[in-house]
């Protein structure tokens, strides 16, 4: 194999790796990193129910992390979890109190914060 094929979108990892993919460049992997990597992990030994598992566990959170422009609700939701400041640098700014809430109730309801 003269190359690797890598998912770019947490929620499409797992589809990726049903047809050959080896892994993901993930967003998600800053907020749930050993989750993230037990996942395709647990996907590349076989273990497809424990993967499947994390995946649908983890995946209403995959996909609010693109509610606004990335890497804004990354950075919030890592300040949600006390491990930065949630400050941005122009052209970025913080999320609308609507999108930040949304992630909010979707990180508590993913066990996350």
């Amino acid at each position: 194999q003269a190359f690797s094929i890598l998912s770019g979108d947490d929620a499409l990892t797992l589809p990726f790796m049903s047809v050959g993919a080896e892994g993901v460049i993930s967003v998600a992997s800053n907020i749930i990193p050993r989750q993230l990597s037990r996942m395709v992990n647990s996907y590349a030994t076989g273990k497809t129910a424990a993967a499947l598992k994390l995946h649908q566990q983890y995946y209403p959170m995959f996909r609010e992390l693109f509610i606004e422009t990335n890497p804004v609700p990354a950075k919030a939701a890592l300040a949600m979890q006390g491990k930065c400041a949630e400050e941005y640098r122009l052209p970025l700014c913080k999320m609308s109190p609507e999108n930040r809430k949304r992630l909010a109730k979707t990180l508590k309801s993913c066990g996350i914060i």
